[in-house]
């Protein structure tokens, strides 16, 4: 990377959801960049017709502090979900595309309104600045890794082997409901009565407060850790990532399973009913890559760390 892309001044734009926001500073990241991190709020009629309204859209954004969106431009954004596209698309008109634009996720209207657009291979975008990645991206990697052991160290001295846990919530390809966790419940009982070890678990800020306490409960007669929100202290989800020797994810969150599969260890999507659309085609290419196996399988494949891979890919596009 030169010494220009090096200093080159950047913005970051999401929409306050955590997933977007992780795959954004991820890519700054990678491309060794100090962003300037906009949490970005719409007003309503931007809002709904985001990302294609652009009448008037510097009167209908402001950032999560209420201050406007005003120049100077950065030389680089890179924005993540519908919301941020509508931004990003701006910043391209409003600097004479000075501003180098990152869109991340499919935009829903023609990549060409990006200088490159970022979408995992589910989404079926095609264009010729389109990158396309098999899950999110994320930052996780060795040192990462390391430093989530290193912060949550007590998680080490659980018995092996360590199960992670992960749980999110219903979505339109997966239901998590009272079978689904039934049939959770009854395949970590098995496990257990089998391997022994202890369980790593860790709930989403979408999964819903009742069923958070049900399954603490569940989880309370085995050993382990359950994080289920702040009132459980620091969030140890990075030493849960580094501790864990293998994983189980409920198949409704690409970048839960995405940062599952960043360890390198084994990860299995639990599913009891195949999940259907985007993230069922997630998940038949992740396991088709060996990032995803059968419940009790030891083998893995290559951790899945996209994020410096379509760094590079964006620098060429960029500099050239």
């Amino acid at each position: 990377m030169s010494s220009d892309t090096v200093n080159a001044s950047c913005w970051v734009i999401h929409d306050g959801a955590a997933g977007n926001a992780r795959q954004a500073l991820a890519l700054a990241s990678a491309l060794e960049l100090n962003p300037r991190e906009i949490d970005l709020q719409l007003h309503p009629a931007w809002d709904w017709l985001a990302p294609r309204l652009q009448l008037g859209a510097t009167r209908g954004m402001r950032d999560r502090h209420g201050q406007p969106i005003a120049p100077p431009w950065p030389d680089v954004a890179i924005g993540c979900g519908r919301r941020a596209a509508l931004l990003n698309r701006c910043l391209r008109a409003w600097s004479r595309k000075q501003c180098f634009t990152v869109q991340i996720l499919d935009p829903r209207i023609s990549p060409l309104h990006f200088d490159v657009v970022v979408t995992p291979r589910h989404d079926r975008l095609k264009g010729s600045n389109v990158i396309e990645t098999l899950g999110a991206m994320n930052a996780i990697d060795e040192a990462w890794l390391a430093a989530g052991r290193m912060a949550f160290a007590q998680l080490g001295e659980l018995a092996q082997p360590r199960t992670a846990v992960l749980i999110g919530a219903s979505n339109a390809a997966v239901t998590l409901d009272d079978r689904y966790f039934s049939a959770l419940h009854e395949t970590l009982s098995r496990r257990y009565a089998e391997h022994g070890g202890s369980f790593l678990v860790s709930t989403s800020r979408r999964t819903p407060s009742a069923r958070s306490e049900s399954l603490r409960r569940q989880f309370s007669s085995w050993p382990g850790v359950f994080w289920g929100g702040p009132e459980d202290g620091a969030n140890p989800y990075a030493g849960i990532l580094g501790w864990a020797n293998r994983f189980i994810v409920s198949a409704d969150s690409v970048n839960m399973i995405s940062e599952a599969c960043a360890t390198g260890k084994p990860v299995h999507a639990f599913a009891p009913v195949p999940a259907s659309g985007k993230i069922g085609e997630l998940l038949r290419n992740l396991a088709l890559h060996s990032h995803l196996s059968a419940l009790d399988a030891n083998a893995t494949g290559e951790p899945l760390r996209e994020s410096a891979r379509v760094a590079d890919q964006i620098r060429l596009l960029w500099t050239r």
